[in-house]
Order: C-alpha cells, then sequence, then structure tokens
C-alpha cells in the first residue's frame, strides 16, 4: 500500500508538470512578475494535498473547510486538464491544431468541475421496492433508509450533515442503517465540530445501526466505536447480531481492514434462516458468503462507483456490483454510490445517493 501512495505522488506530481509545461503557452504572454506569481500560486495549489494529509488536526471551520476542497480537488483537475491536453497532443500528431487551447481546456475543466460539484451537492433518493418471503411480526411493510460513506471530517461538515440528516429523517424510516465509513480518516474534527449533536438527531422505531469500514479503521476504530456508542444513538455492529422485536435479524460484519473477521457462516449460525435476514458489509467483495448464508439482503457500498468519470469504469471491473441493485439466487445485494464522498467534492458520471427500501415481508 505504501508503494502505491509513492507512485500516486509520483504519477500526480508528474501531471502537475506536465500542465505547467502546457501553460507556457498563455504565462509567456504576460509580464515576468505576473508570470513569476502565477506559477507560485500554480505550485502552491498542487503541492497543499501534501501539506493538508500531513496534517491529520487542522483547526476546523471555514479556512480549513476550504483548503481540504482545493488540495483534494487538484487531484480531480490534474485528471481532467492532462486528459484533455493530452487529447490536444493527440490530435497535433494529425496536424489537427487550435488556436488556445490550453485556456481552452481550462476552461472546459472548471466547467466540468462546476457541474460536478453542483451534482454532488444534490444526492438522489433511490427508492427500492423488494419482497421477501419470510414472516414478520407485526407488519408486513418496512420503510428501511439505508446510507453509506457519509465521511465526515474536513470535507462532509456539520452544515452537510445537518441536510443529510434532514434527507434521512423525511423519508419517515422505521429502521436507518448505515453501512460504514461514517468517518472520513478522522475523528478530530468530527468531535471539534460537534457532531454528535446531529448524529443524535435521527430517530427510528426499529433503530439506527452501524457497521465500521475502512475510513473508520484509519480513524482508530476503536476511538470510533467510543464516539458513536456514547455521543450517538446508533447501535454498532461489528462481527455482531441483533434481532428486533419483530423477528427481523441483522448481522453487522466488521470491515475487510481486519484479516481476522469472523466469517458470515458463523455469525448466522445461531440465527432463524426462517426469518428476515439483513447483512451490513461495508465492501461488497465476498457476495457469495451472503447467498449461501441464505441472507435475504446484502448492503455495501466503499465503491462509490469510482467516484468520477472514467474510474468508475475501474470500479465496476473489481466488484461484481460496484453500484445499484442485483439479485443473486434468493438474496438482494445493493451496493451504494454513497451519501457524501472522501476527498474531491465532484461528482461526474456518477451520483451520491440515498437509498429507501420498501421491503414486502410475505410468508
Amino acid at each position: 500500500m505504501g508503494l502505491f501512495f509513492i507512485l500516486l505522488a509520483v504519477a500526480y506530481l508528474l501531471g502537475n508538470g506536465y500542465i505547467y509545461f502546457r501553460s507556457w503557452e498563455v504565462l509567456h504572454l504576460v509580464p515576468v512578475a505576473a508570470r513569476w506569481g502565477l506559477s507560485l500560486l500554480y505550485w502552491a495549489g498542487a503541492c497543499s494535498l501534501f501539506f493538508v494529509f500531513g496534517n491529520r488536526e487542522m483547526p476546523t471551520g471555514t479556512v480549513a473547510h476550504a483548503l481540504y476542497y482545493l488540495s483534494t480537488g487538484w487531484l480531480i483537475f490534474t485528471l481532467y486538464l492532462v486528459m484533455l491536453l493530452l487529447g490536444t497532443d493527440i490530435l497535433r500528431l494529425f496536424h489537427l491544431v487550435f488556436p488556445h487551447r490550453f485556456i481552452i481546456c481550462l476552461g472546459l475543466t472548471i466547467v466540468l468541475l462546476a457541474g460536478g460539484y453542483i451534482h454532488y451537492s444534490n444526492p438522489k433518493t433511490e427508492v427500492i421496492h423488494l419482497d421477501i418471503n419470510k414472516p414478520l411480526a407485526g407488519t408486513d411493510e418496512l420503510r428501511v433508509v439505508a446510507v453509506s460513506d457519509i465521511h465526515l471530517g474536513y470535507g462532509t461538515t456539520k452544515a452537510r450533515l445537518q441536510r443529510y440528516v434532514r434527507m434521512i429523517m423525511a423519508q419517515k424510516p422505521d429502521l436507518i442503517l448505515i453501512s460504514g465509513d461514517m468517518i472520513d480518516s478522522n475523528l478530530f474534527p468530527v468531535k471539534a465540530q460537534a457532531m454528535g449533536e446531529e448524529l443524535s438527531q435521527l430517530r427510528a422505531p426499529l433503530g439506527i445501526y452501524m457497521v465500521p469500514g475502512n475510513h473508520e479503521y484509519l480513524s482508530d476504530v476503536r476511538r470510533c466505536r467510543e464516539f458513536v456508542q456514547q455521543e450517538t444513538p446508533i447501535c454498532w455492529l461489528q462481527d455482531s447480531t441483533v434481532v428486533l422485536a419483530n423477528g427481523l435479524q441483522i448481522v453487522g460484519r466488521d470491515d475487510r481492514s481486519n484479516p481476522h473477521r469472523e466469517s458470515l457462516a458463523e455469525l448466522v449460525r445461531p440465527l432463524d434462516l426462517q426469518r428476515p435476514l439483513i447483512v451490513l458489509d461495508h465492501q461488497p467483495a465476498h457476495l457469495e458468503e451472503s447467498v449461501e448464508a441464505r441472507a435475504d439482503l446484502q448492503f455495501s457500498g466503499h465503491t462509490h462507483d469510482g467516484q468520477v468519470w472514467p474510474l468508475n469504469y475501474i470500479t465496476r471491473s473489481l466488484f461484481e456490483v460496484s453500484q445499484g441493485y442485483k439479485r443473486i439466487g434468493e438474496t438482494h445485494v445493493y451496493v451504494s454510490a454513497g451519501l457524501s464522498l472522501w476527498g474531491p467534492p465532484f461528482r461526474i458520471g456518477t451520483s451520491s445517493e440515498l437509498t429507501l427500501f420498501k421491503i414486502q415481508f410475505k410468508p
């Protein structure tokens, strides 16, 4: 993993070097003082990423939030501007040359990022109708709100969390499920912004349940568990199960970050497989385990559906289900692209989402 991040950093710096080299098509036209000033600003923006990830406990507030968005957003700025500029270089091989190409590519990149930010800021609600052929005591229908990848921290701030809580509660859920990565990579900004206050506004008659994701492990999973248990109404499930009064069974798996997590077969062994069974597992890696365990529904997240095009092609090649619904045997599988996201605040070719399951139970 360390080597991967080193290679990523090298590729990032090379990409920025390429952009800077191409920018001299414009920079050579401006006065020397402005040229060096713009150069300094450019490289400060490019290198801000290393500053942010090297400082895990920045003061919270508007400046930190803006710096986080600038630094992580520069990743996608680099990706798109490099792709566009390379495209013009390829066209030049076929003697297709047009003036002002750097300005045009820069403008297109800014428009794409602006649209991606607006799209990210307006998550959609996916309504999924499911039939489960098992009995449930007292009712034959449930409204289950399921979310994943909220990534609370410097990016998803207290103000945005307030909007998410209102969005969840507007669905009038009987049950709320959170499939990991509720916390981004550091518990410090979550506690500094008192986000437990917003999370404590979540209410559901049957309760609120979550499992850890890989980012809870990055944030220190023990401290994340203590925060959730002590400052929120959320029930933390980590290789554990709960049986609700109506007979609904929920299995919360630990994240794959723990190589010693229990198998799903072990977790479901004491349960009644004639009763409805929901599995929460942050990463949708081994779906056959849920099928073999006769789970009725597995809800996962983690993939973000790649977050921006063309990275969604990578996640779709890595996971059998990268986003959305699939039925495998008698098991319903749903993978959320995430209510929020990690890092760059853009959705391009993907969508942020809240999932509302309307489940009919038929004996």
